[in-house]
């Protein structure tokens, strides 16, 4: 989980585009961000788990 110190960095407008880091929205983790949802992998299982992303199932055949 990421500190306050590095949110807060994150979300200040950067000197250069390219320095942009994005971030889970719920726990502020920058790997396995899915930008789709803007959520990190963690975070996007545990919801679609939960059946609180509309339109995703757990997939079983």
């Amino acid at each position: 989980m990421a500190t306050e110190n590095q949110i807060a960095k994150t979300k200040k407008r950067q000197k250069f585009s390219t320095r942009k880091v994005n971030r889970c929205w719920r726990c502020g983790r920058h790997h396995g961000y899915m930008r789709a949802f803007d959520l990190c992998r963690i975070c996007f299982r545990e919801l679609a788990n939960q059946g609180q992303i509309p339109g995703i199932r757990k997939s079983s055949w």
